[in-house]
């Protein structure tokens, strides 16, 4: 049997794109292949659960205009499947002159993408959240929580109601493109496919090289170290607290976010990972690490960023120095708040002269689209980037 689809990866972005095809195209033979055995189990199962605005983006830029697309069909998806989801609305506190001027000018940025943003004094954000400080803030209703894992399991039984077959612990050993399909292969087990697409996230350029295409990035993990706070803090903040950005930094900082399951957790930082998957602190997998290093855009990266790097690398391990980024403006936490919660690791494209891709990435051939890159907030954004992927592939 030849497949019209086959998609590679279960994240988010593998789901919604597979839910696409079928929705477009009804009637067509789809699998979707994923290594793990259950769907949704890296980068999407282990960020903070949060459908994002849009805020940071330029205006007019591609991120911005997915993510406030995203956020809208995120919640639509979400009421449509019985999935409990909360626009509880973020603050991005200011704690210091330079970032009150920061803030201004994210807050025109946000008039640019028609967001709607207000701003908030010293006062105003004392009487929203009694237990943070700050000189003023930015304050955006529309940014909500939701378990991406539910949506994840419900994109998959609309893949399946559709006719489309998912197979699990199903490890890709071996991508071939011919004149009329692609020939996809496993551990004792291969199918044809007339299209193939490639959502594989900390796999992603590992697949591609697979599938013999000449790429200029790698990917580089990134773990976001949390923690969580004690049950009996659950109530320390009304909204997701959010640091205002540093425009020189490549990552947001740390935050405290509202899970949907009703705790709260600060965090991440980013700091390298040595493991791609390697979630358990102290993770080491040699052949990850032999990956970025012998490549020379990671050195590259690591010697631009470097002060950053220091720091994060040095509040990763001494908790005293983590402590500090969240009192910022959450001034009561102690070290005994910060308890143990798992890791996040993001796959970060890097370029060979060390830039880090922080665009879509998609490398395409005649039968063939694996996406390389597909930036945080992919999460909020699944539904119309899988919208974007299936133009392409169609």
């Amino acid at each position: 049997m030849i497949f019209d689809y086959c998609i590679i990866g279960g994240g988010i972005v593998g789901l919604a794109t597979a839910m696409r095809l079928l929705e477009e195209r009804p009637g067509s033979s789809l699998i979707l292949l994923e290594k793990e055995d259950a769907l949704g189990k890296h980068q999407t199962g282990h960020n903070s659960g949060v459908i994002h605005a849009g805020i940071y983006y330029p205006p007019g830029s591609l991120k911005a205009e997915l993510c406030r697309k995203g956020a809208e069909a995120t919640k639509i998806f979400c009421a449509e499947n019985g999935i409990r989801f909360e626009a509880c609305g973020k603050l991005l506190v200011a704690t210091s002159d330079l970032e009150m001027q920061r803030m201004d000018a994210l807050y025109e940025r946000s008039e640019q993408n028609t967001i709607e943003v207000h701003r908030i004094s010293e006062g105003e954000l004392k009487e929203r959240e009694p237990n943070i400080r700050g000189r003023g803030a930015l304050f955006v209703p529309s940014t909500g929580i939701v378990s991406y894992a539910e949506v994840c399991r419900a994109m998959s039984r609309r893949i399946m109601a559709l006719g489309g077959e998912i197979r699990l612990s199903t490890r890709v050993t071996g991508i071939r493109e011919t004149i009329d399909a692609v020939d996809i292969a496993s551990e004792g087990e291969s199918w044809r496919a007339k299209k193939l697409v490639a959502c594989a996230g900390l796999q992603s350029d590992r697949l591609a090289i697979l599938a013999g295409l000449s790429i200029e990035h790698r990917i580089v993990p990134f773990r976001g170290e949390y923690f969580r706070l004690p049950a009996d803090k659950n109530d320390i903040v009304r909204h997701l607290i959010y640091p205002i950005p540093d425009p020189a930094l490549p990552f947001l900082g740390v935050h405290l976010t509202r899970m949907i399951d009703g705790s709260v957790t600060v965090g991440p930082n980013a700091v390298i990972g040595f493991a791609r998957e390697g979630y358990p602190r102290l993770s080491v997998n040699l052949a990850d690490m032999a990956d970025y290093a012998l490549f020379p855009g990671f050195w590259k990266t690591v010697l631009a960023n470097r002060k950053s790097a220091v720091t994060e690398l040095r509040n990763s391990l001494w908790k005293p120095g983590y402590l500090e980024e969240c009192r910022k403006y959450c001034p009561s936490l102690e070290l005994v708040d910060l308890l143990p919660c798992e890791a996040g690791i993001r796959a970060q494209a890097v370029r060979r002269d060390g830039a880090l891709i922080h665009d879509f990435l998609f490398v395409q051939t005649e039968r063939m689209l694996h996406v390389c890159n597909a930036p945080s907030p992919a999460a909020t954004s699944a539904i119309p980037i899988a919208a974007m992927i299936v133009d392409r592939v169609i």
